[in-house]
């Protein structure tokens, strides 16, 4: 690689066997022009030592606050650095930066900071899945925070799941892309996102496990990427994507009005919720009392949103979603001829509704391209890059 950047970053390293990752990621930085500045919790030097770091940034290691003569190093690392990465963020790391504290050198930093912070996770999996750490991982996207990874694979206790951080190569590709061109700048993006909820009386509804989390991910990647994204979600306890417009929406006919109100400036419509394909033909206003005799109730469809839009006069380049339970191949290659639209993704609906990871693979008009499991805001960045470029390929001057 050509040294062509001149920027300036941080980069954090905290107490995590994956500490070990963050030397390659420093060659890769420097590598490309990029001057990295270490600074190591007192944790992390048991992993890695500060002397591998300075070897091969060129930089003294910083550690203690004390060891700047002013005792200022938090104020002046901060204010001279484009950007942030802790990476690896342990849990403990992650839930200092989630509550605002500041008791060593690199927690004070990220709070004096003045630039964009991105967190690449470190943990075992039953300590990513931990409600507290997610509750804390959420409190950071509320915050602006960016999140890189964590994949999922083979971890240092031998178990296997979600947690392990991203190789060293992703994360240099990614931070390096947050110095580029932000290739949706000035382009609105109007995505779904889900479940919708169908009433059958005043209590009781149809509905399904959509969490939401893959659209609110996807809305996440757009919004790095520049575009101007308006959200339309149904029902999640989700917090929305620093940045963008969220309108929230109950039923398939309230997302399907909401999508008509927005639709005509989208450059780019993304149908990620799970919309009900049926619902109740005579709503009850009250609760159906419960007897011993058997309750028929009249189903009828919904509209198919994707559908209105792909068939609109001007229509904007649309992506789809299937979610499906077998034949995964066959039916969404089926699925994307008869919507008529350039990409669609398409997952195991029981390998994904509701988890925290997923593994989805594109169809386009070159064919299938995979994405391996991860996180789903991993998978997102993946799909958006691809979706732009197909974007951008067709809307070229």
């Amino acid at each position: 690689m050509e040294h062509t950047l001149n920027k300036r970053i941080v980069l954090g390293i905290t107490g995590g066997i994956a500490a070990y990752k963050a030397a390659e990621l420093a060659r890769l930085l420097v590598k490309q022009g990029i001057t990295v500045q270490v600074v190591m919790t007192e944790a992390a030097t048991h992993f890695i030592t500060p002397a591998t770091m300075q070897a091969l940034t060129g930089n003294p290691v910083l550690i203690d606050q004390w060891q700047d003569d002013k005792g200022m190093a938090h104020i002046h690392s901060s204010r001279i650095a484009e950007t942030i990465v802790i990476a690896p963020a342990t849990a403990d790391f992650i839930s200092k930066l989630a509550h605002g504290l500041a008791d060593d050198l690199l927690s004070t930093l990220c709070l004096a900071r003045d630039c964009p912070l991105l967190v690449a996770p470190a943990m075992n999996k039953q300590m990513w899945a931990n409600v507290a750490t997610q509750r804390n991982m959420q409190r950071l996207l509320a915050d602006g925070v960016t999140l890189l990874g964590p994949a999922s694979g083979l971890q240092a206790c031998g178990e296997k799941g979600m947690g392990r951080m991203l190789e060293a190569e992703e994360l240099a590709q990614a931070i390096v892309a947050t110095f580029g061109t932000k290739e949706l700048a000035g382009r609105k993006i109007l995505i779904t996102a889900g479940p919708t909820y169908e009433a059958i009386d005043a209590v009781r509804g149809i509905t399904n496990r959509s969490s939401g989390k893959m659209g609110y991910a996807i809305a996440q990647a757009a919004t790095e990427m520049g575009a101007e994204v308006t959200l339309v979600s149904g029902p999640t306890s989700l917090t929305k994507p620093n940045g963008t417009q969220r309108i929230d929406v109950t039923s398939a006919a309230e997302m399907f009005d909401a999508v008509k109100q927005h639709v005509d400036s989208a450059d780019i419509f993304i149908a990620v919720a799970a919309v009900a394909d049926y619902r109740v033909a005579q709503p009850s206003e009250q609760k159906i009392k419960k007897s011993d005799a058997a309750l028929t109730l009249e189903l009828t469809p919904n509209p198919d949103i994707l559908a209105y839009v792909a068939n609109l006069p001007k229509p904007p380049f649309c992506v789809g979603f299937a979610a499906e339970s077998e034949k995964l191949r066959e039916l969404a290659t089926e699925k994307r001829k008869k919507k008529n639209i350039p990409l669609l993704a398409a997952n195991l609906a029981q390998n994904a509704i509701g988890s925290d990871e997923n593994e989805i693979v594109l169809f386009d008009d070159d064919g299938e391209h995979v994405l391996p499991r991860a996180d789903k805001l991993t998978l997102a960045r993946a799909l958006m890059r691809h979706a732009t470029s197909l974007y951008l390929k067709g809307n070229a001057k």
